[in-house]
């Protein structure tokens, strides 16, 4: 699998864990489009970024942190075929693969701590989506 990873410098932090993470416990090819430091970046570059590459089916998921994942969330879902959850817990990581096959994974490095990040990222990259029923849904978003 490609995965795209980007933050701004509030979830700098936390995306850093994720790509260690990834890179130690996965053999998924990882493309990190920053930041690579916690200067003052403002959010809807990065998001743009790995939202973009998503939507252009040049990676098969991407993750993006900032402080709390609102902002990521709110710029990555105007992309046509861009599906991003804003997950708190390993359920809602779950279900947003079950049920919608959500694409992009954003958290707030500010709500949750590393190692319930690690579980939700995880959770994250190993449930597939269900498809039957939750994909006529799907298709319904395409009316938009």
């Amino acid at each position: 699998m490609n995965i795209i990873i980007g933050s701004d410098h509030a979830g700098f932090g936390l995306k850093e864990e994720c790509r260690v993470f990834l890179e130690e416990n996965t053999t998924h090819r990882i493309n990190d489009v920053g930041v690579y430091d916690r200067n003052s970046f403002d959010y809807p570059r990065i998001a743009h970024k790995v939202a973009g590459k998503v939507a252009d089916r040049e990676y098969d998921r991407g993750i993006l942190i900032c402080g709390t994942g609102i902002g990521m969330s709110i710029v990555a879902n105007r992309y046509k075929s861009v599906r991003a959850a804003l997950c708190h817990n390993i359920y809602t990581a779950s279900m947003c693969r079950l049920h919608n096959d959500a694409n992009i994974l954003v958290m707030g490095d500010r709500v949750i701590g590393v190692g319930l990040a690690l579980e939700i990222l995880d959770m994250f990259l190993k449930t597939e989506f269900e498809g039957g029923r939750h994909q006529n849904r799907l298709d319904m978003f395409e009316s938009c």
